[in-house]
């Protein structure tokens, strides 16, 4: 059976965490280089209809799409590697498979028939697997089975992939990322983990086409033709993944070990033209080579786990490298913040950002975060609930509204200057309903955030059931802190700043989860900028 478009699949074994999502994104940005037009699809075995309700320390960050979407954290490296935005066909959970089974059954769509994992479920994954392929934009669609080999969670997935083998012959092929340990003991590198996960493998049917190795040291030829002959790949299809210096590396490292060409050969595609990765050498130059140094106070609660916070550390990375800069991220956490120790914790730093977060853990230390950064003319960023503190902050300190805070937290609280959105207060199900996606947002003419945008008129993700309550508008407006940034059809307010501070803004949107190495997000740049200036001034 021929198919317009190309299957990659990527599976994992012997561990998680060995990088699928970044070596899927190395891979399609090589293909993308060559001229090909290629995405790429997450495939997560849990139940989860989303991730939206997952607790970050759980599954690190929810990342959201312009259409509403909220998925897994390795679309955001997808977006930030290609420069493409995603959707909601990109990313899919077993909840979401079953769902749909359950609802087409209770519609009595199987006629009576008994609905089983096989064929119902796996027709299903298919059925989801080619979606994106149907659009007829893409040449290749990559897509990444979470989980690892052998998990019975990601056995209908692996089902789902044998079966696609079969029907499209010579459009599809199996990347399996596998690791070959480093035994200190023994002083040698070990390919029996690799073996044991391939013969894994072949025992639910497929055939991995080529192996990604992940390993600390050098594969030599001899454990090249040693993996090569017992996993019955061919030697140029055992492709060494060494680690890296940064994720940005990994494009690179895959192009010397030629795994793009290899995947070329394997669909029977021709490889068209050298990639030409001169922007992405550009930029990884600009990483490397920084002309000056910069140290930001990122504060949040769930700094212990990085991955929480993954498109801000990434957004931090590609404007510091715009400005040839090197931020050095400083993880505070919110909830250790007092009074007493902010000098401590705080003095020093050339910027101050506010993370993200939902619940009352940690907001006062937040709040305090803000206070010090407007007092000390330290340059601000506050996104979503950080935008939100530093309203609180300004009306409690500036304003004199002792008792104001968000409703969130304090519903009964004398100054609700963050208040639930109407069209919140009647929703039951917490899952994917709060305002989600993208929207436009009209800036002032003048403000430093139009000035960063170079426009007037923008479109930012969102992810938020709180927003600004336009009642107590005037009373900020008379007393020094601006809305900058407004929907132009509800008239939200979406970006606060104060103008007689150096560089303090808030924005109630998602900006980092649209910075990309091509298109650094224009507020980033602008914050490490002013971060920079600040630190001139010492």
């Amino acid at each position: 059976m021929s198919n317009s478009t190309k299957y990659v699949f990527v599976t994992g074994g012997v561990t998680s965490s060995l990088g699928k999502g970044i070596i899927s994104a190395s891979l399609a940005k090589l293909l993308q280089a060559r001229g090909y037009s290629v995405t790429i699809q997450k495939l997560d075995p849990y139940i989860n209809v989303d991730p939206g309700t997952l607790n970050p320390y759980e599954h690190g960050e929810c990342f959201v799409t312009d259409d509403g979407a909220e998925t897994d954290l390795d679309l955001g490296h997808y977006e930030r590697f290609l420069n493409v935005p995603t959707s909601q066909g990109n990313n899919v959970t077993t909840g979401r498979i079953y769902q749909s089974v359950i609802e087409k059954e209770r519609k009595g769509e199987f006629l009576g028939k008994t609905v089983q994992v096989i064929p119902h479920i796996t027709d299903e994954i298919k059925e989801r697997i080619q979606i994106l392929g149907k659009e007829g934009k893409y040449d290749i669609v990559i897509t990444e089975i979470g989980g690892t080999v052998g998990d019975i969670e990601s056995l209908p997935y692996v089902e789902a992939v044998r079966q696609l083998l079969w029907e499209f012959e010579n459009d599809c092929i199996v990347i399996h990322l596998t690791l070959v340990p480093y035994l200190a003991a023994a002083g040698e590198l070990k390919t029996k983990p690799t073996q044991h996960s391939v013969k894994q493998l072949l025992e639910l049917g497929v055939q991995p086409d080529i192996l990604c190795c992940r390993t600390e040291h050098e594969l030599d030829l001899t454990l090249r033709k040693k993996i090569a002959k017992f996993c019955n790949v061919s030697m140029n299809a055992v492709i060494e993944s060494r680690d890296a210096e940064t994720i940005y590396d990994v494009p690179l490292l895959m192009q010397a070990e030629e795994l793009d060409k290899v995947v070329l050969e394997k669909l029977g595609l021709s490889s068209k033209s050298t990639p030409d990765l001169s922007n992405w050498k550009n930029f990884i130059d600009r990483l490397k080579n920084p002309k000056a140094e910069v140290n930001i106070g990122l504060v949040g609660k769930y700094v212990e786990l990085k991955d929480a916070y993954k498109s801000i550390s990434e957004a931090f990375i590609h404007a510091g490298a715009a400005n040839h800069a090197r931020v050095n991220v400083k993880w505070i956490h919110s909830e250790k913040l007092t009074k007493v120790n902010i000098e401590d914790e705080l003095g020093g730093l050339d910027g101050i950002l506010v993370a993200p977060g939902f619940g009352s853990r940690g907001i006062s230390g937040k709040i305090e975060a803000v206070r010090f950064a407007r007092e000390n003319k330290v340059p601000f960023f506050g996104i979503c609930l950080g935008m939100q503190c530093a309203v609180i902050e300004y009306a409690r300190h500036v304003l004199g509204y002792e008792d104001a805070h968000t409703t969130e937290i304090a519903e009964d609280c004398k100054y609700p200057v963050i208040s639930m959105m109407e069209e919140q207060k009647n929703i039951s199900n917490m899952g994917g309903t709060m305002r989600l996606g993208a929207y436009k947002c009209q800036l002032k003419p003048g403000s430093k955030v139009s000035n960063a945008y170079n426009t007037d008129k923008i479109s930012e993700r969102h992810r938020h059931r709180y927003e600004f309550n336009n009642d107590y508008l005037k009373d900020f407006e008379a007393a020094g802190m601006i809305p900058t940034g407004k929907n132009p059809e509800t008239g939200l307010v979406e970006v606060v700043e104060i103008p007689e501070h150096p560089w303090f803004v808030g924005a109630q949107f998602h900006p980092e989860y649209k910075s990309t190495v091509a298109n650094p997000h224009p507020l980033f740049v602008a914050f490490v900028q002013a971060a920079i200036e600040n630190k001139k001034k010492k």
